[in-house]
């Protein structure tokens, strides 16, 4: 199958729904008569949620719209108690931009606000397939959400999870969305087709949906590619529908045949007046835009991080936070990002926690970093304590202080001890002088034994050469 697909092109495009609903409520108690649009109700359009959709769109290098409609998508599902959708359709507030993805440019076709409908929770073996029964919660009933539609101009599922992690990363620094795929605040719905290298028409596209994770989008992408191949392989043709990923199967199952835009039966929503968007109004989002992403990675560059732990702590947006409260405070960049990257994240992936989770404060790791550079301790006790101050929120200081940790800089106490190391190895002494120099790390660690790490690395190294030499 590898060989076959060398004689394939992969054509990807992402539909991503960026939701604001809060997670984790009880089914069925976020709801109103409005949001379900029972009779006699009216919609009305929330000033906050348009100056999001700019906001998102100027982040997406997009052309904000200076006039918008909103239509009503004929949409009859059973999370969707009023039978239709208010979206929008042939005038939608974001048209055409782009994001950039390792050197490539993804584009964006156009970002759309229209209402979330509610969802439903399928009760059986797999939770899809098979189920027994289907509940319905309809918490996200009514509340916006902003529809963001790339073009086709992806061409592996690895570039394709690339996008979406740096769409999540955008999303979350301009404020309008957590960017959780697993709880449902963002979902993506993925459209691949496979054509011959060197043709110019675009296969027969199959939709997927159910991806809420990363690995989930890759696998279902690498599952459909290969299913595809196999078919016009076999002489068959591809159909244009919607499937499901089965994320326990690890496949992809046929849910319904694909809707394509005259099935839904626009119109514009007669509720809702045309929305006019001032240039004033524009300007005066963009001054409001933050550091996005690439700007932040490109001024970690600048002080001395690589292109791979500017990107990691980027990609952690509580992390990145913490990281620029450190800077902030003046701490050296290389020596905090080390810790943060080294044993702050050990113990976070360890214990399953984010950085806000912990009771490391951005203070206690910038006095810490502060004790390092003054040679009050050395690097190895930092990083034995960074634990505990992770664990219990304890200053750096108390902890030095309550457990007798300051570094031994006295050049007599230190060679006294690095004399009583040499006494006690005389054959190492004589392997070292005969020109075995990697000994020399030996008595370096015997050293720091004898100190319980706490001696100056500088005096021990100098002292050492002078005393075996």
């Amino acid at each position: 199958m590898e060989d076959l697909r060398e004689k394939y092109e992969v054509v990807i495009g992402l539909e991503v729904h960026a939701d604001g609903c809060e997670f984790g409520n009880e089914q069925n108690t976020e709801i109103s008569a409005i949001t379900l649009g029972m009779p006699g109700v009216l919609p009305v359009l929330n000033k906050a949620v348009v100056d999001m959709g700019i906001l998102t769109g100027l982040a997406l290098n997009c052309e904000i719209a200076h006039k918008c409609k909103f239509d009503r998508k004929q949409y009859f599902y059973p999370d969707l108690p009023k039978g239709y959708q208010i979206s929008q359709y042939d005038e939608p507030i974001c048209g055409k931009g782009h994001i950039n993805i390792n050197g490539k440019t993804i584009g964006i076709t156009r970002a759309h606000l229209e209402e979330d409908a509610g969802k439903l929770v399928h009760v059986g073996s797999d939770g899809i397939a098979g189920s027994n029964y289907s509940l319905v919660d309809l918490n996200r009933a009514g509340t916006p959400l902003l529809e963001i539609v790339s073009e086709p101009d992806m061409r592996s599922p690895q570039e394709a999870r690339e996008y979406m992690e740096e769409l999540r990363n955008i999303v979350r620094y301009v404020g309008v969305c957590d960017g959780n795929l697993e709880e449902g605040s963002m979902r993506c719905d993925a459209n691949i087709s496979i054509m011959p290298k060197g043709s110019k028409e675009f296969g027969t596209r199959a939709e997927i949906k159910n991806v809420n994770s990363f690995k989930a989008l890759e696998r279902a992408l690498e599952y459909e590619i290969y299913r595809q191949i196999e078919i016009v392989e076999e002489g068959g043709e591809v159909v244009q529908e919607t499937r499901l990923w089965d994320d326990n199967a690890g496949v992809t199952r046929s849910m319904r045949g694909k809707e394509d835009a005259h099935d839904y039966r626009y119109f514009p929503e007669p509720d809702l007046m045309p929305l006019e968007i001032s240039q004033e109004w524009i300007d005066r989002i963009k001054a409001s835009m933050p550091e996005l992403p690439e700007q932040k990675r490109q001024r970690y560059m600048g002080l001395g991080l690589s292109e791979y732990d500017a990107s990691v702590i980027v990609a952690q947006y509580e992390l990145a936070m913490f990281f620029d409260k450190v800077l902030e405070l003046g701490a050296n960049p290389k020596m905090a990002v080390n810790f943060m990257m080294g044993e702050i994240a050990a113990y976070l992936k360890e214990q399953k926690l984010s950085i806000n989770d912990s009771k490391l404060t951005p203070e206690n790791l910038v006095e810490l970093i502060s004790l390092i550079e003054k040679a009050t301790i050395s690097n190895n006790i930092g990083k034995q304590i960074i634990a505990d101050m992770l664990a219990n929120g304890e200053k750096a200081s108390d902890i030095v202080e309550k457990k007798g940790l300051s570094q031994i800089s006295d050049e007599g106490a230190i060679k006294e001890i690095v004399q009583k190391v040499i006494d006690a190895n005389p054959s190492q002494v004589e392997a070292y002088r005969g020109g075995k120099d990697k000994l020399f790390g030996f008595f370096v660690g015997q050293v720091m034994k004898e100190t319980k790490g706490r001696a100056n690395p500088q005096s021990v190294n100098k002292l050492l050469k002078d005393m075996l030499g």
